[in-house]
């Protein structure tokens, strides 16, 4: 994979989902059969390098993805390298049947970059947060869901995805700077998780916009004398089963945090294993079973709790500290 880490940092603004268009120009420039479809995302996704070097491979269907989801399937069936870039509240609600039935029954190499996921349209309201996709993601078969924690872990994603002959869905940010909390010198490694800081008193398994949180919560619970285990949870399906059932086996709990419902997504997908393999204490950070508040996105954020505080709280909650 090329090293662009310099320009990763410089053109991306510290944002996943400009780093996603960015890595597709330049795999565009190995690969003639890669092709980007448009569903009216060309500055939310930063295509515009893509399409001043390969207009012939790019294809805006503007506010319309049902209409890209069905066209990426076909393209996949002649054999082109298609990405779907497109809002995530839209991408994958819209176009659920396309996603169902064209590429995941039909277990097409379509790539799908949903941005501005979460609630990271805070202001937009409901219809514009993305809260419910990873259930739709994991419960379709065939289909790999990748949450990178920061521009360097898309950039990542977007050539790795080479390598995976199916579906892939990969959940982007918005418009907010993400903290460049991966690390670099050990890759990234799609169904890996990446451990951020090491603790055997309790691990704290996040992903997308929440490990930085994490982080902080970790070098909170260090200075109280309480080792906190960091995971980069960056693949929800198929989930890193060793590294959940290592965590469990050698801490006290384990506390989930992510920017998506309860219900259907990481923490979901821990649970499942854990109350099988090992049955462990745990506490579910994210958000609860009702449409967001309207608001400035990082206000929306620390009033349902996605913040280090509160990630800190439910590790004192397990360990009775």
């Amino acid at each position: 994979m090329i090293n662009m880490s310099a320009e990763i940092s410089s053109r991306t603004q510290n944002q996943s989902r400009l780093a996603f268009g960015l890595a597709l120009a330049h795999l565009a420039e190995i690969d003639p059969l890669i092709t980007a479809i448009s569903a009216d995302s060309v500055d939310l996704m930063g295509l515009a390098d893509f399409i001043e070097r390969f207009p012939e491979r790019f294809v805006d269907v503007g506010i319309a993805e049902q209409n890209a989801m069905g066209i990426a399937s076909g393209l996949a069936t002649t054999g082109m390298r298609p990405f779907v870039c497109g809002y995530a509240p839209f991408i994958s609600a819209r176009s659920m049947e396309q996603l169902r039935n064209d590429v995941a029954y039909a277990n097409q190499r379509v790539v799908i970059g949903a941005a501005a996921s979460g609630v990271s349209l805070g202001v937009s309201g409901g219809t514009h947060h993305a809260l419910e996709d990873l259930a739709l993601m994991r419960a379709f078969p065939n289909i790999t869901a990748i949450v990178p924690a920061d521009a360097r872990q898309s950039w990542a994603a977007v050539f790795q995805t080479q390598n995976i002959d199916g579906p892939v869905y990969i959940r982007l940010g918005g418009r907010i700077p993400e903290d460049p909390v991966s690390n670099t010198e050990a890759g990234f490694q799609i169904g890996k998780a990446e451990c951020l800081h090491k603790g055997n008193d309790i691990t704290i398994i996040a992903c997308g916009c929440l490990v930085s949180p994490a982080i902080n919560a970790a070098q909170h619970l260090s200075k109280k004398g309480i080792g906190a285990r960091v995971l980069n949870m960056h693949t929800i399906k198929p989930l890193d089963r060793e590294s959940v059932l290592t965590a469990a086996s050698e801490t006290k709990g384990i506390v989930t945090a992510e920017e998506h419902r309860i219900t259907g997504g990481l923490g979901s997908a821990v649970a499942e294993l854990l109350s099988v393999e090992n049955p462990t204490p745990m506490r579910i950070i994210g958000m609860p079973d009702e449409f967001a508040v309207v608001g400035p996105t990082p206000k929306v954020r620390e009033g349902y709790g996605l913040t280090s505080a509160n990630i800190v709280n439910c590790c004192k909650e397990i360990l009775n500290y």
